[in-house]
């Protein structure tokens, strides 16, 4: 028997306009999102609709509002919300292990398909990490890394892998905050400087080869310091 169309109530379709902007990127994560007149007028509701919006929105873990400072956006997407509530329950040498099955597979396309702007980019952007090292600047080299992860993902020109590591890169923003205190070490400058120029040489072995180096190299450190909670 088909089930009766449920319409959408008004609160439940400013949710989903808003949704929308942030899954689109308007609204990217870590931003503030506009004010609440310029919200009633952009998408024509009361202030009352939209604070049950917004109310919404904050109870799915896409926003969060931050007292006397306006309300900013949390993740990109419900999936990356799902993923950050599981991944919170999840040991660091597990999420190593998801980090190897997507960075490896990765950096095996992104060998195959990077173009010759994106090889120059990825050794630029290898170079900001590099320096962030040297001067001891963690929060800018966990910043650069993750850059640098997310353009060699890019590189590999697969929507799916792209969008899927867009997600999980947000939720297990901890614990690569938390890894990386142990990598920025000279192996792991060293493992991910073969990786890049694998990448830009075209070699997808050595490129696969660099991934496992370096993960291998983060499983045996945070094992032996026995940090295995993020």
């Amino acid at each position: 028997m088909l089930k009766k169309t449920t319409r959408l109530t008004l609160v439940e379709q400013v949710a989903l306009q808003m949704e929308g902007m942030i899954e689109s990127g308007k609204w990217e994560v870590g931003r503030r999102i506009p004010a609440e007149p310029e919200l009633m007028a952009e998408l024509h509701v009361s202030r009352n609709t939209l604070r049950e919006a917004i109310r919404a929105l904050v109870h799915a873990g896409l926003l969060q509002t931050k007292q006397g400072d306006g309300t900013y956006v949390r993740s990109s997407s419900v999936l990356g919300v799902v993923l950050k509530k599981r991944i919170v329950h999840s040991d660091m040498l597990q999420t190593l292990e998801v980090r190897y099955a997507l960075e490896r597979e990765g950096a095996h396309l992104a060998a195959l398909r990077r173009t010759g702007e994106e090889a120059q980019e990825l050794l630029l952007q290898l170079e900001r990490c590099e320096d962030a090292a040297r001067l001891g600047d963690h929060d800018r080299f966990v910043t650069e890394d993750l850059r640098l992860h997310q353009q060699i993902i890019s590189a590999s020109h697969n929507e799916i892998l792209v969008e899927l590591y867009q997600h999980i890169a947000e939720a297990l923003q901890d614990s690569i905050t938390s890894i990386t205190r142990y990598e920025a070490g000279p192996v792991f400058l060293e493992t991910h400087r073969q990786l890049v120029e694998a990448i830009t040489a075209q070699d997808a072995d050595q490129a696969i080869a660099a991934v496992h180096r370096y993960i291998t190299e983060s499983q045996r450190v945070i094992a032996a310091q026995g940090a295995v909670q993020p």
